[in-house]
């Protein structure tokens, strides 16, 4: 019988580990250095909390078996559980605002094809917080994390749910969800052809076409006949791109914004954004301030922001720039005789107190020296320390 996991599901192995461990390490010392302390909630999680917020599709959701009578599913992102989590937290003391959380773990979702997929993400959440300083907070910590893992010709793809929908408003009511649908699929050519007014379909074509250097849209935006009631909108991504722009964090070329990038509009209620490099989305993430509400007893709602960096695509991404090769031991430890095993286990420990040692190997096997010695040649080691009954230690160079 052939062994084989569930489709979706991953192994591990030690080089993918130390590639793994290579991106997050460095991650997590910029999530730590901005004051985010991690949080850890639980795999599985009642199926109507997961997807309470509406960002979750039920279909999507992995259902577990239980006694219980309530439907069970594995955690398909945590956004959701963090805000279950804190959610009666934050009223119980005014002090506790902002929270400032990170998480590293696995998620697991259903596809279309009604498989099975297990992905690692790592991210923030921003919770009680709100405004220009917070929405910047975020981004620049998304840069700087990219940075850190030195990620190269990335970009910040950013868009406004709040700004966006009060664009679709000013059409009238007849002809929002057909436009709608065409900028969600980037379907310039349907809005062509679809039957509108001439002053219509020219707006919508406008809206469409709202992508490119920050300070160009909102120009482009500000001059529009249609827009001389967003002026708050307009002026607040104006504010947020000055700052981004002067804080030196982050090149102003590595911000494009969109205005026809759109998210699940019941989840996020203001700034939204997703990081592009060479092909693969290694980031993504936006404002939710209406989330928290729906967890707390009594429905009261916090202004909350965050991020999730998709681990897997970001490792491909950065697999030329990744450890290609396992650390290997400092020393193998040899045991001339069975007699010289206590002496050589003793002689291990005593050298794994070394700081300055990063592992140490004990030879498994009696064999003649050479066969020793073109074992730790195998493994990269490169010193022997053979041991004697006497314990005496006689210490080698292989080369």
């Amino acid at each position: 019988m052939v062994h084989q996991l569930p489709t979706g599901a991953k192994d591990l192995l030690p080089l993918d580990v130390a590639q793994k461990s290579w991106i997050e390490s460095r991650i997590q010392q910029v999530f730590q250095s901005w004051g985010y302390q991690r949080i850890i909630t639980p795999t599985v999680e009642h199926l109507r909390s997961l997807t309470a917020g509406g960002a979750v599709d039920p279909k999507s959701v992995i259902q577990v078996h239980s006694s219980s009578i309530d439907i069970l599913g594995l955690r398909p992102e945590f956004t959701a559980s963090i805000a279950r989590a804190y959610a009666a937290r934050l009223g119980q003391n005014v002090a506790t605002c902002p929270q400032r959380l990170y998480y590293n773990a696995n998620v697991f979702r259903r596809r279309a094809n009604n498989t099975s997929e297990e992905s690692f993400q790592a991210g923030v959440e921003l919770l009680g917080a709100s405004g220009l300083l917070a929405d910047g907070e975020i981004l620049l910590l998304l840069a700087e994390s990219l940075d850190r893992v030195e990620l190269q010709e990335w970009q910040i793809i950013l868009g406004d749910a709040r700004l966006t929908g009060a664009l679709l408003d000013l059409l009238p009511e007849k002809y929002q969800a057909k436009v709608r649908q065409c900028l969600a699929s980037l379907d310039r050519i349907a809005l062509q052809e679809m039957d509108l007014p001439d002053d219509v379909k020219g707006y919508a074509l406008e809206l469409i076409d709202l992508r490119g250097k920050p300070k160009d849209v909102l120009s482009r935006l500000s001059s529009s006949t249609w827009t001389s009631g967003l002026t708050g909108e307009i002026n607040y991504l104006k504010s947020l791109i000055d700052l981004w722009e002067s804080t030196g964090l982050a090149s102003s070329d590595r911000l494009i914004l969109d205005l026809s990038f759109m998210q699940t509009f019941d989840y996020y209620t203001g700034i939204v954004f997703e990081v592009a490099c060479n092909n693969y989305v290694v980031a993504q993430g936006g404002r939710y301030d209406h989330l928290l509400g729906v967890y707390h007893p009594q429905n009261v709602s916090y202004p909350s922001i965050g991020f999730c960096l998709n681990l897997e695509d970001l490792q491909q991404a950065l697999q030329s720039r990744l450890p290609q090769t396992l650390s290997t031991s400092n020393c193998l430890v040899v045991a001339k005789t069975a007699d010289a095993m206590q002496a050589a286990f003793a002689h291990a420990a005593l050298l794994r107190q070394d700081p300055n040692i990063d592992a140490i190997e004990l030879e498994l096997e009696f064999r003649d020296e050479d066969a020793v010695r073109d074992h730790a040649r195998s493994r990269g080691i490169s010193q022997i320390s053979w041991v004697s009954n006497d314990g005496v230690i006689s210490l080698e160079t292989v080369i």
